[in-house]
């Protein structure tokens, strides 16, 4: 029976995770902040705690999803959060599992990390091949260390960078979103040809497992998407038709975007996130034999 220690269970990804983890024959065990109800519990807050080496007796693999993410204040001020949580405990857990024979090690990192193929339709490789922001940068600096401990140990350990991920619970933008539609005050978005990537948590779950599960996988970094590109006008009309609301058949006019986008920076970065383009390949995880099964254009009530 294969023994499981995950990071990060409680989150959006994690819960997923441990959902399809229990459908199997295996154990189970989390760190966390916070005790689970239904599953072994280290309690450990990596901005302050040591990580408990006991956690990883007997574990066969560890998934590590728990990570410092996109905090709103000012970057200097979160600066050594981010390299606390998503560098020096990232590696500090890697080693103590490589010491403790873990035999797995599954990073989920971010495509904010960076020094990846974008698909060409996302512009240009040079400009957007920099990890992003302090949280793409940490991540980044996560594995590279984490690859060289692969390398010396003997532990297998993958990296695996999620595109947008939805489904059930999202929270972030895609979430405002949909309540924004539902509610009537966000507006009917242009067609401007713009190019996303995106992922079923579900999709990406099944990604984890297989890279785990996957010798070709170790050492290696894998991009997760469902392999289709959207426009934001497209997850627009989707997420009218979960609604069941009709598509509105116009559109605030791209140019009105534009204006908003010169008032601040502030407001060019949330335009940017709303009709820019993050487009990636993921044929690299293709060739392990990943096939996604779901996308934004099929989804309902019980896959959102």
């Amino acid at each position: 029976m294969n023994k499981y220690l995950v990071t990060g269970a409680t989150g959006f990804i994690g819960s997923r995770l441990i959902k399809l983890l229990n459908t199997s024959e295996c154990e189970i065990q989390i760190i966390s902040r916070h005790a689970h109800n239904h599953l072994k519990t280290f309690i450990c807050d990596f901005q302050i705690n040591n990580i408990p080496k006991f956690a990883f007796e007997a574990v066969d693999t560890v998934f590590h999803l728990a990570a410092f993410t996109h905090d709103t204040r000012d970057e200097h001020l979160v600066k050594d959060l981010y390299q606390k949580v998503n560098v020096d405990s990232t590696i500090e857990m890697a080693k103590i599992a490589a010491n403790a024979g873990v035999k797995s090690f599954i990073f989920v990192s971010s495509v904010k990390a960076g020094d990846h193929q974008f698909l060409k339709k996302s512009g240009s490789k040079k400009g957007q091949s920099e990890p992003q922001g302090i949280y793409g940068k940490t991540k980044r600096e996560a594995e590279i260390k984490l690859l060289e401990i692969g390398l010396n140990s003997g532990m297998h350990i993958s990296i695996v960078r999620p595109a947008l991920v939805y489904g059930p619970s999202v929270k972030g933008n895609l979430s405002m979103m949909l309540n924004g539609i539902k509610r009537g005050w966000f507006p009917p978005l242009p067609k401007v040809n713009n190019c996303r990537s995106m992922i079923h948590v579900d999709d990406l779950v099944g990604a984890l497992l297989l890279v785990a599960s996957d010798d070709r996988a170790n050492g290696e970094i894998y991009i997760a998407t469902d392999g289709r590109q959207y426009s934001s006008r497209e997850i627009y009309e989707a997420m009218c038709n979960l609604l069941n609301q009709p598509i509105p058949k116009w559109s605030v006019p791209k140019i009105l975007f534009s204006l908003l986008a010169m008032l601040s920076p502030a407001m060019k970065y949330k335009v940017n996130k709303l009709l820019g383009s993050e487009c990636y390949s993921s044929d690299k995880l293709k060739l392990l034999g990943f096939k996604p099964k779901l996308t934004i254009r099929e989804m309902n009530e019980a896959t959102f």
